[in-house]
């Protein structure tokens, strides 16, 4: 197992990786909207939280030789389902390759964010 690590990512908020690869796959752990540059949640929308954290698993995906296009599985949390729609502009303009997908609500998010998306990427 490789564990990946950018500092142009946010930091782990807890005792975990931003990544791991086994085998051909990589894991990421959920990404928050946190700019890494502030280590701040700037955005309080659903759609610029959603830029932030397309921008932080691009990062992650880029330290780990991948990118978007080998993305297999995205797992996402919204705070509000109302947000759908709004949170799925952003996402379609990331995940062209159309990968596998999950999507639930939850009651809270860490730094109570409006969403987190994890993925598995081939690499």
């Amino acid at each position: 197992m490789i564990k990946i690590y950018t500092e142009k990512a946010p930091q782990a908020v807890g005792p975990y990786s931003q990544a791991v690869i086994s085998g051909n796959l990589l894991y990421t752990s959920g990404q928050i909207a946190i700019n890494p540059e502030t280590n701040t949640v700037e955005a309080t929308d659903i759609q610029g939280q959603t830029v932030q954290i397309m921008k932080n698993l691009g990062e992650v995906l880029k330290a780990a030789g991948t990118d978007f296009d080998k993305v297999v599985k995205t797992t996402c949390f919204l705070a509000d389902m109302n947000d759908f729609a709004a949170f799925n502009e952003i996402y379609a303009e990331y995940f062209t390759s159309l990968p596998a997908r999950s999507c639930v609500a939850v009651k809270t998010l860490p730094k109570n964010v409006l969403a987190e998306v994890e993925l598995i990427a081939e690499v």
